[in-house]
């Protein structure tokens, strides 16, 4: 490490040195889990040299591990992976090696998961380092793996800070164009660490049970799993599946209630509560009352704001494809579901389908006991689905079918037209693909090309997207 005759400080080109050095390491370790003699020596000396802690290089202490010991770190994961430019234009040599440290750490923790049997405190640590790479990439803990995202904030112990805690404040960087697809990938590494798990062993005994975070990998392997358990096993899993499905449906309740629910209604007279008063109103009203000797404002007439507003009874159908692949949008859509049938003049119906259908509109209020009632996977043949929505939609003008598979069907022409002729009655046909954080899936291209040629193309990505169209057509 050369350093400038003059100054003491490093030059660029030492900084260029030892910012590969630390990255080839990452590089090595992630594909080879043995040690690189002369590479581990190099980053160590680069660490130290830097003032940051060894633990950074200790592929076994999670992130969570070493903010607990040097709490000042914690702020410098918030965004770390999408820093913003100097506004010189010059570059920060040195910060750019202290950010590889940082970054190596943490990339590292989570994408080297390892091979093997997984305990459910290994499977909490991962989850716990990948809400710190989220939060790194300066979105919330859970977001970009199609959970909570900022959800329920929790607070770690031990003096130390959690993921959760403080990231996801700053802008949210075009992920897509910095890391494609980096949050399925996410999923799917946590779907796999999950499956390595000897789940039915961890749920059988509540002390290793409490120790799981709900996820919506772990879910999908509980509802793939739930018929082959009982007792302490099966209460365990519905206890987390309860815990899953409250969080998320926060989040989305949240998201759904910043809608606007119809015009103001104004035949209908306000309400004279305390409340609705519209005190700006009813003191211009009532300014020529003033009295300048008493400087005393005396009010005959209060002013009440209108509150009422125009509302249409509508009927929301819902259609959720039951295959293994889709799990992740019936999750959300189902919990959905359930938010909008708590609104009022909004009538919900819930039906899933494999190769036969299920009218869940009974439990379309409690999306815990309509996922009890699903089952994952078989074949996909949605005219038997169709069969029972079809006489649901007695008033097409009032009604809005959202219909979520990857329409991988047995009959495709035969179903496509009874898509088509429900959109050519006037009801609301909202075909969904995929309605995650993540925003992957797959969807057959034939039904994609006729969807869009029929202006109801199909709607993949954010769940925010789905709330949106069912906001506008139903209030």
């Amino acid at each position: 490490m050369s350093e400038e005759s003059t100054g003491g400080a490093p030059a660029p080109e030492a900084d260029e040195n030892r910012r590969q050095v630390l990255y080839w390491r990452l590089l090595a370790r992630l594909f080879d889990p043995e040690e690189q003699a002369s590479l581990e020596s190099a980053s160590l000396a680069v660490v130290e040299d830097i003032g940051l802690p060894s633990a950074l290089l200790d592929p076994g202490a999670s992130v969570d591990s070493v903010v607990q010991r040097h709490p000042e770190l914690a702020p410098e994961f918030d965004g770390l992976m999408t820093p913003e430019p100097d506004e010189d234009g010059t570059r920060d040599r040195a910060a750019e090696v202290r950010r590889a440290a940082l970054a190596s750490k943490v990339l590292l923790n989570v994408f080297a998961s390892g091979s093997g049997a997984v305990t459910a405190e290994q499977l909490a640590r991962w989850q716990s380092d990948a809400g710190w790479l989220e939060r790194a990439l300066g979105c919330r803990p859970g977001e970009l793996r199609g959970g909570q995202g900022g959800g329920v904030q929790r607070t770690g112990g031990g003096g130390g800070v959690s993921p959760t805690g403080t990231g996801g404040g700053g802008r949210t960087p075009d992920l897509g164009r910095l890391i494609p697809e980096i949050g399925p990938e996410l999923g799917s590494i946590e779907a796999g660490l999950v499956k390595r798990m000897r789940l039915r062993e961890v749920l059988a005994d509540p002390a290793l049970a409490s120790r799981l975070t709900p996820s919506m990998s772990l879910i999908e392997q509980l509802l793939r799993d739930k018929d082959n358990l009982s007792g302490v096993a099966l209460a365990n899993a519905k206890a987390l599946i309860r815990r899953y499905v409250d969080e998320v449906s926060q989040v989305l309740r949240s998201q759904v209630e910043k809608a606007t629910v119809g015009d103001i209604d104004r035949s209908v007279p306000p309400k004279r509560v305390f409340r609705n008063l519209d005190l700006d109103r009813t003191i211009w009203k009532n300014l020529t009352n003033w009295s300048p000797e008493e400087e005393r404002l005396y009010v005959d007439r209060l002013y009440y704001r209108h509150t009422s507003r125009k509302t249409t009874p509508q009927r929301l159908i819902v259609v959720v494809d039951q295959s293994g692949s889709m799990v992740d949008s019936m999750v959300n859509c189902t919990i959905l579901a359930s938010i909008f049938a708590g609104l009022p003049k909004v009538d919900v119906h819930l039906i899933a389908y494999d190769t036969q259908a299920l009218d869940l509109t009974p439990w379309s209020h409690d999306p815990f006991e309509t996922l009890l009632r699903t089952k994952l996977g078989g074949g996909t043949d949605g005219t038997v689905a169709m069969a029972l929505a079809q006489p649901k939609i007695a008033e097409p003008r009032n009604t809005v079918v959202v219909w979520i598979s990857d329409f991988y069907e047995w009959r495709t022409d035969e179903l496509f037209d009874s898509m088509a002729a429900i959109h050519r009655s006037g009801a609301k046909f909202i075909p969904v693909g995929s309605v995650t954080s993540g925003g992957r899936g797959s969807v057959n291209p034939w039904f994609r090309e006729r969807f869009k040629d029929l202006g109801t193309p199909v709607i993949s990505g954010h769940i925010k997207k789905l709330v949106h169209e069912l906001k506008t057509f139903l209030t």
